[in-house]
């Protein structure tokens, strides 16, 4: 089981979409990856529980969050091998364990808590509340939003992930993100000498 939650290690810079449900992860990450003609890892989560509620008419239950993390990991191992250097995550492991926290009081796996702080990202971008709430078979927390915001940007307080917050329309978060992964690839590009074309891909 350990071996189905662990990051396979690479080259790839890995950008985690973080945050409150219905607050334009999914959108933002298929702008980016199309943007930088690369892949992104769906949320597994959604996916999965969607299924739940469709056959079953059951919401997500403790024992389905073992599952979901090792699918989102496997969803993110698999993207890698065909990123072209940059992989765009809509959600990583850390997420999964703060909303096991916040659904089933405070409870975690082990083998999640373990592995939400091992895996490592280069940057998360936190997505803030002011976008329009968009209601659908899976998000039920319209009015605590701000609460559980302020519940994921602690997380990454906590342990000290490198994070910024995207706020406004979505041509703004879209530019506030470029400007942020373009400095992590001139970055990286200094530090292992490879060139680089993914900061400016439509060249």
């Amino acid at each position: 089981m350990e071996k189905a939650l662990r990051q396979q290690k690479n080259n790839i810079v890995k950008i985690v979409l973080f945050g409150p449900e219905s607050t334009g992860k999914t959108t933002l990450s298929r702008q980016l990856a199309k943007h930088y003609k690369t892949v992104w890892a769906p949320e597994f989560a959604r996916e999965y529980l969607q299924e739940k509620w469709d056959t079953e008419s059951k919401i997500c239950e403790p024992f389905d969050i073992l599952p979901i993390a090792v699918g989102q990991i496997k969803s993110e191992n698999e993207q890698a091998t065909l990123a072209n250097r940059l992989l765009i995550c809509d959600t990583d492991l850390l997420e999964t364990k703060v909303y096991s926290e916040v659904y089933f009081d405070g409870s975690v796996h082990p083998l999640l808590a373990k592995f939400s702080l091992e895996n490592e990202y280069e940057l998360y971008l936190l997505t803030y509340i002011d976008t329009p709430w968009k209601p659908d078979d899976l998000r039920d927390k319209p009015n605590e939003r701000e609460e559980i915001f302020d519940i994921f940007e602690s997380a990454l307080k906590k342990q000290k992930r490198p994070y910024m917050i995207l706020k406004g329309g979505k041509k703004a978060r879209f530019q506030t993100a470029i400007k942020a992964i373009d400095t992590l690839l001139e970055d990286k590009k200094d530090v292992d000498g490879t060139s680089d074309s993914l900061s400016n891909p439509k060249k």
